[in-house]
């Protein structure tokens, strides 16, 4: 099933735009911010693998099953991670939003909830989903614990789901967020950014 165009979509801290060549040498950047691409849980580019993850990924845009971002800080204009929707199954009204990653000094701040706000509410009210998925690795605390404040629902463990690039295996905790429960996700999402607002002014 052919996507559609992928979408820009534009909130007050962050901006998610199409994936392109273009924001490389940006994004080879912030994964050395942290040294993220070491780390063992997750599987993010390096600065090495980046031209060809950004390959893989507008392959799997071509194919069908993906939409790949490039997650831009509104305030300095620069690439600071990547995001996707991903097993997207539209006949189905069902994707994931998944292969996010974001630079370590940006972590904890508003980008991050109004990125999902923004995935979450196109997601709903465009493609008109009824379950939005989110899976980490069982022992990424960080992780799982940013999907539970968002609302998501734990379904269940897909044990041994991956092996991981050090060997190891990886079970899967796979969350999900239905239309159902998506007014409630919302009104939660833009209260946080609401504090985290009024944090920073004061």
């Amino acid at each position: 099933m052919a996507l559609p165009e992928i979408p820009t979509l534009v909130g007050d801290y962050v901006r998610l735009e199409p994936l392109s060549h273009e924001r490389a040498e940006e994004l080879c950047a912030a994964t050395e911010d942290g040294k993220l691409h070491e780390l063992w849980y997750t599987p993010i580019p390096s600065p090495e693998t980046m031209s060809a993850e950004i390959d893989r990924r507008l392959g799997l845009y071509e194919q069908g099953t993906m939409m790949p971002f490039a997650t831009i800080d509104v305030e300095t204009g620069k690439a600071i991670g990547m995001t996707t929707f991903m097993n997207m199954r539209l006949d189905h009204f069902k994707v994931e939003i998944g292969s996010t990653w974001m630079a370590a000094s940006y972590q904890g701040t508003a980008i991050n909830p109004e990125a999902k706000l923004l995935m979450l509410s196109y997601a709903f009210d465009v493609l008109g989903c009824n379950a939005v998925e989110l899976r980490t690795h069982e022992k990424n605390a960080q992780s799982r614990a940013a999907i539970e404040k968002l609302g998501a629902k734990l379904d269940g463990m897909l044990r041994n789901d991956m092996v991981m690039p050090n060997g190891t295996l990886r079970n899967s905790a796979v969350y999900s967020i239905t239309k159902d429960e998506w007014p409630a996700v919302h009104d939660g999402l833009v209260a946080r950014l609401d504090d985290l607002e009024q944090a920073d002014e004061a």
